[in-house]
């Protein structure tokens, strides 16, 4: 399987600016709010001091005098009534009774009191302030909000600033980390990485992981070395013994029970060769030559029937094969050997009785049995079945080897049939 180098997506340096920025926005932002309405509040108490200073001395004169007087500050007045009030403020004033400060038309700007003497037959009269010609905050309110703004964006520029160079100098040892183990691979691992890493959390990682790679260094020669022992040492043995049955199978001479004896003996290391030929398969990391070639899909079942044929001796079974000829595949030929080895001789096995039925559904080959209903646990390594013959490690290896080409491979058990189905990758 091949190794193929990726950039991440999401780099930790943008991360940590992004994260600086988006901090100092918020906090500029929560400024600007906040100096926004502490001058807005302040002007407002101004007026509104002045306002209780007014009341206060135009009640005053009115316990003296029995009437209200000119106010001393010349944008303010004495209103009789309500509906006098200037703007239309007598009608808002109707909806809204508790209202205090109004806009007016062509910018003026009023603020309200209620002038209520000690007679409680008299009627209130309103003390109205014309505040447009005072007001300081309204006509440079779009310079300071230009100026919060400016500022904001000089903050966040000074934050990105910031965070890039602290990012940078937190990430560059995190960097050089991703670009050493980035593109290792079990035939091209970096020995040694670690050494130029510093004392830190970093280096710690580093020197972990140098540990792991001299491990996993040692595992795949361990590996490489099994895979070239086994190929000599298990194949020739069971090529000799397979050899030597075949021999003896043609002997006029033997009984019925030494034949019968004879076959398991066959059957047996059919399946070791098998067994064999899949843990190679499974532990070689590079891949095959023979993916580069169109694999014919029936040749490779007829043969496979054949091997497993002796599974079905004595069982009232028939097997139906509805796969054309034309089917191809790029499965290197041994893989699929192996795969159909074990799903076909998984259905002849737990077959008793019935139709064995193999076709194909577009690119999905099916194999589908009655009976031999599979569970979870089958999937699990040295997992035997009743029928079971071998060692157990038949659907654990096939599952590893689709999950090694890439292939979709599902078994269900539904109405008294076991239906194995897997993709065809088309050549």
């Amino acid at each position: 399987m091949t190794h193929t180098p990726a950039s991440p997506r999401r780099h930790l340096r943008n991360r940590l600016m992004l994260a600086f920025a988006g901090f100092t926005f918020l906090v500029a932002a929560l400024f600007a709010l906040y100096v926004v309405l502490f001058v807005y509040t302040v002007e407002d108490q101004l007026f509104e001091s002045m306002l209780d200073r007014e009341v206060a001395a135009q009640q005053a004169y009115h316990a003296g005098h029995g009437r209200w007087t000119t106010p001393r500050d010349g944008f303010m007045s004495v209103v009789a009534t309500a509906s006098d009030l200037p703007d239309g403020i007598g009608d808002v004033l109707h909806e809204e009774p508790r209202r205090r400060e109004f806009a007016g038309a062509e910018g003026r700007h009023y603020h309200l009191r209620v002038l209520q003497s000690d007679d409680a037959n008299e009627p209130p009269s309103w003390l109205v302030a014309e505040v447009s010609a005072l007001l300081v905050v309204r006509p440079m309110r779009a310079k300071m909000l230009q100026l919060l703004a400016w500022s904001g964006v000089a903050m966040v520029a000074l934050a990105l600033l910031l965070g890039g160079w602290l990012a940078r100098r937190t990430t560059a040892p995190l960097s050089r980390l991703a670009d050493a183990v980035g593109d290792a691979t079990p035939d091209r691992l970096p020995p040694g990485f670690a050494d130029s890493f510093p004392d830190d959390e970093v280096g710690v990682v580093a020197r972990r992981l140098d540990d792991l790679i001299a491990r996993v260094r040692d595992f795949v020669e361990r590996e490489r070395e099994f895979t070239r022992d086994a190929s000599h040492e298990l194949r020739t043995p069971l090529t000799v013994i397979r050899t030597a049955t075949e021999r003896l199978g043609m002997e006029a001479g033997l009984s019925d029970t030494a034949r019968r004896h004879l076959d398991h003996i066959a059957q047996s290391s059919r399946q070791m060769e098998q067994t064999v030929v899949l843990l190679l398969s499974l532990a070689r990391e590079q891949a095959s030559l023979e993916a580069e070639m169109a694999t014919p899909v029936l040749p490779v079942l007829e043969r496979v029937i054949v091997e497993q044929s002796p599974l079905l001796e004595r069982k009232p079974v028939e097997v139906q094969v509805d796969v054309a000829s034309d089917v191809f595949t790029t499965l290197p030929a041994s893989v699929l050997n192996v795969l159909l080895s074990n799903l076909v001789g998984n259905a002849f096995a737990h077959t008793r009785e019935g139709r064995i039925i193999i076709d194909m559904e577009a690119r999905t080959l099916r194999i589908a049995n009655p009976g031999g209903d599979v569970h979870q646990s089958d999937f699990e390594p040295f997992a035997k079945g009743a029928d079971s013959s071998g060692f157990g490690l038949g659907l654990s290896i096939v599952q590893r080897l689709c999950e090694r080409h890439g292939i979709a491979l599902r078994i269900d058990s539904a109405s008294g049939r076991t239906v194995a189905r897997f993709t065809l990758p088309a050549a």
